[in-house]
C-alpha cells in the first residue's frame, strides 16, 4: 500500500488560551498542512500547576471551528474513558467533522495522575491487556452496528453503535510506541499507523523489524501500516537562527526520551528537507512534529512554504 507523505504539528495545550490553540489550528489549516495534535492528560506531566484543557473537549472544539484540518491525540489515555464510551464519542466527532478525526490511543503514561483522580493504573503487562481488549471492542464498533465482547477487564453485550462513522472502515487508528512484547503485536493486529515516538527514534529500523515479524505471525501485509515519525523540528532560515533555536529547543526537549540529537530534524529547510527524504526512504509518510517555539505563525508558515511543498505528490511504501 501507498501513502502519501503528510506533515502534522504537535501542539501541546500547555498554558496556552483557547483562543491561542484555535489559533494556530486555524493557521494550520489554512496553509494546507495535514494535521494538528494535542495530548490527552489530566495536566501536563510533572507541571500540576501550569493550566492545560482536557484532550476531548478541545479536539471537539478544534474540529468544530475548523472545515479541513485533521484533528487528533498523541495519545488518548485508555484508562480515562471506558471503550465503548470511546468508541461512540469518536464515532459521533467523526460524524460532526465530517471524517476528521485521527484516533490515537495508548496505555496511560503518567501514573501519578491516576493516582491522584484515583483511576487505575496497574503494571504495563495489565494496562496492554487492558489496551488490547478495549481495541477489540473500539474497532469492532467502528465497523459494526452492534458489538458483544467479554474479556478479563471489559465485557459489551450487543452494544448499538449508530450511525456508523464517516470514514471507512473506520477513522484511523495510531497506536504508538516500542515495545516488543506488548506494544508492537497490538500495532500489529490493530493498528493502521504505528506512531513512533521520540524516545524509539535511535533504534527505528530494528523496531520496525519486529514489527513486521509480528505483522506476518498474524498473517498482516506490513505495508498496510502506515508509518508516523514522532519528532522535534529546529527549523531557521539561516545557521544564526538555527544555532539560537537549536539551543532553546536543547531547554525545552531535554533528555534522551525526546530524540532530538537522535532523530531529530535540525536545520535551515534545506538540511530539513534532506533528513526527512532519508526517512522516507526508510518508509515514513507521515511527520508529526514538535516545534522549537510550540507553533508561531512564522514557523508554520516556514513548514508550508519551504518543506511541505518538497514532498507534494510523493508517496511511499511502509516496507
Amino acid at each position: 500500500m501507498m501513502f502519501p507523505v503528510e506533515i502534522g504539528v504537535i501542539i501541546p495545550q500547555l498554558q496556552f488560551s483557547y483562543d491561542d490553540m484555535l489559533h494556530r489550528a486555524q493557521v494550520i489549516e489554512s496553509l494546507g498542512l495535514h494535521s494538528m495534535w494535542i495530548y490527552d492528560h489530566l495536566y501536563a506531566p510533572m507541571m500540576p500547576d501550569t493550566p492545560a484543557f482536557e484532550g476531548w473537549t478541545l479536539a471537539t472544539a478544534l474540529l468544530a471551528n475548523t472545515t479541513t484540518l485533521r484533528v487528533g491525540h498523541l495519545v488518548l489515555c485508555n484508562n480515562f474513558r471506558h471503550p465503548a464510551l470511546l468508541a461512540k464519542m469518536a464515532t459521533t466527532l467523526d460524524v460532526i467533522s465530517h471524517g476528521r478525526l485521527e484516533f490515537g490511543i495508548g496505555s496511560g503514561s503518567y501514573e501519578t495522575e491516576h493516582q491522584e483522580a484515583g483511576m487505575q493504573w496497574g503494571s504495563f503487562a495489565h494496562r496492554s491487556e487492558r489496551l488490547g481488549e478495549a481495541l477489540e471492542i473500539i474497532t469492532t464498533m467502528f465497523e459494526n452496528e452492534r458489538t458483544s465482547f467479554v474479556g478479563d477487564h471489559y465485557t459489551v453485550r450487543t452494544l448499538p453503535n449508530l450511525p456508523r462513522p464517516v470514514q471507512r472502515p473506520r477513522p484511523p487508528i495510531h497506536i504508538g510506541g516500542a515495545g516488543e512484547h506488548r506494544t508492537l503485536p497490538l500495532v500489529a493486529r490493530y493498528a493502521d499507523v504505528w506512531n513512533v515516538p521520540t524516545y524509539a527514534l535511535n533504534d527505528y529500523e530494528h523496531k520496525r523489524d519486529v514489527l513486521h515479524r509480528h505483522c506476518v505471525a498474524i498473517g498482516r501485509d506490513p505495508d498496510s501500516i502506515r508509518i508516523a515519525f514522532e519528532t522535534v523540528l529546529v527549523v531557521g532560515r539561516n545557521q544564526d537562527e538555527v544555532g539560537a533555536m537549536l539551543a532553546h529547543a536543547q531547554r525545552r526537549f531535554a533528555g534522551d526520551g525526546w530524540g532530538l540529537e537522535a532523530g531529530g530534524c535540525i536545520g535551515t529547510p534545506d538540511a530539513v528537507v534532506r533528513r526527512m527524504h532519508q526517512l522516507v526512504g526508510q518508509g515514513v509518510s507521515l511527520f508529526t512534529l514538535f516545534l522549537h517555539d510550540r507553533g508561531r505563525d512564522e514557523t508554520l508558515e516556514l513548514i508550508a512554504e519551504e518543506i511541505a511543498p518538497a514532498f507534494a505528490g510523493i508517496e511511499v511504501r511502509s516496507a
